[in-house]
């Protein structure tokens, strides 16, 4: 049964939602699931700006027939080929025998590593600035090299003031029936998984971002239709501020980060003791996170949201506990920056995650340490505790600066 959702009187939204995918590219545990967006434009000539996943396709498929209500389709924007966008590409050309495919010349090349057919024939390829009119509509497509495959783009239409963004200014979460991110509470139940997306797919890239960001301010958009998630009409502003924030590598929030792993219990004794302690100095914004409960994309998104991050680990095996060190090389992945931190090791016989994990911080830019390694020696005592109220003395520094 189609399900398609007008947007404007000749635009029309045809994607689907998969609640059943546990992993998003087989990484990211998405326990609220992901949308797949699609949109057609009903002009002189129909225009169906990026497809969808193999998960939806026989969904979208019956949204693509029933919008086009017997019309052929003259023209497939790709903005974006990740084969979450891109998986039904061949069957349109199969039920569409006059397709055209509009992409820069990066795209028609990937478009031939994963399809079979005769692409060029079908290849309309388009540079920086390039325009293509359908009628009423004319769409401006604006390179987006690496937010957050070299291939991106963006189109914007003219006639209706809508931005196309590919995957920029996406978030994971499957619609249910609100299609508009005014209709939900956004900041509230959405924010997080906004969060999570960016700094994880799109995040290391921030300065592709911000170049893209620059050139969307020149463009007078009133919608803003990305590739995931709500469709953006009101207070578009506030959102692309958020991407400014988190594209800057700047803190969105100050308070402070805890991510500890701990083995037998006494490290995360230690940074419990550390967490009253800057509470009692005034510290209200403490959030903590057990690193083996947590999925590390989950600590990724959370340490760049907050501004002041202690890390804590046993050592093991002489290295940093594994859980410990897939987030410190996460963090790395992606061109984390500009934080203060500081480092709690535990060890019963050979302290040494200390000194790796804080190596392995000084790799990255901009990264301050607010006091000295920590060591705690299998537990916390006494004498331990005056090196927690400076470390929390200086927290409280960091959090008010």
């Amino acid at each position: 049964m189609q399900n398609i959702r007008r947007i404007t009187e000749d635009i029309f939204y045809v994607g689907a939602s998969d609640r059943r995918l546990a992993l998003f590219e087989n990484v990211y545990p998405i326990d609220r699931g992901v949308s797949y967006n699609s949109y057609i434009v009903l002009d002189d000539k129909t225009v169906l700006l990026d497809t969808v996943d193999h998960s939806v396709s026989r969904e979208f498929l019956e949204n693509v027939e029933a919008a086009l209500s017997g019309r052929a389709l003259d023209y497939l924007v790709v903005n974006h080929m990740e084969p979450d966008h891109c998986s039904v590409i061949a069957e349109l050309v199969l039920r569409y025998p006059g397709l055209k495919i509009v992409g820069n010349q990066k795209t028609i090349q990937m478009i031939k590593q994963f399809y079979s057919f005769d692409v060029d024939s079908r290849a309309h390829i388009v540079k920086d600035g390039d325009s293509l009119s359908s009628g009423k509509h004319t769409f401006t497509f604006v390179f987006a090299p690496m937010v957050h495959w070299p291939e991106v783009m963006v189109a914007f239409d003219s006639a209706s003031g809508i931005l196309f963004s590919a995957d920029a200014f996406g978030t994971f979460g499957a619609l249910s029936g609100n299609l508009y991110a005014d209709e939900v509470e956004f900041e509230k139940e959405w924010l997080d998984d906004a969060r999570w997306y960016y700094i994880n797919i799109v995040g290391k890239y921030g300065v592709q971002v911000t170049n893209t960001l620059k050139k969307a301010a020149a463009l007078p958009i009133k919608m803003i239709c990305p590739l995931h998630g709500p469709i953006w009409r009101e207070n578009i502003g506030w959102f692309i501020d958020k991407y400014s924030t988190w594209a800057g590598y700047v803190p969105e929030d100050k308070g402070l980060l805890i991510v500890y792993s701990s083995i037998y219990g006494n490290t995360a004794n230690a940074v419990d003791k550390l967490a009253a302690i800057a509470a009692d100095k005034g510290i209200r914004n403490i959030h903590m996170y057990d690193a083996s409960k947590t999925d590390v994309s989950v600590l990724v998104s959370e340490c760049f949201r907050y501004s002041t991050i202690v890390f804590a680990s046993p050592t093991y095996n002489a290295e940093i506990f594994p859980k410990m060190e897939a987030l410190i090389s996460e963090l790395k992945a992606h061109a984390f920056q500009n934080r203060d931190v500081a480092v709690i090791e535990n060890g019963t016989w050979a302290l040494s995650a200390g000194k790796k994990i804080t190596e392995a911080l000084e790799g990255m830019k901009n990264i301050r340490f607010l006091v000295p390694t920590i060591s705690v020696k299998s537990s916390l005592k006494d004498e331990g505790l005056p090196l927690l109220e400076e470390l929390a003395e200086k927290a409280v520094e960091s959090v008010n600066a």
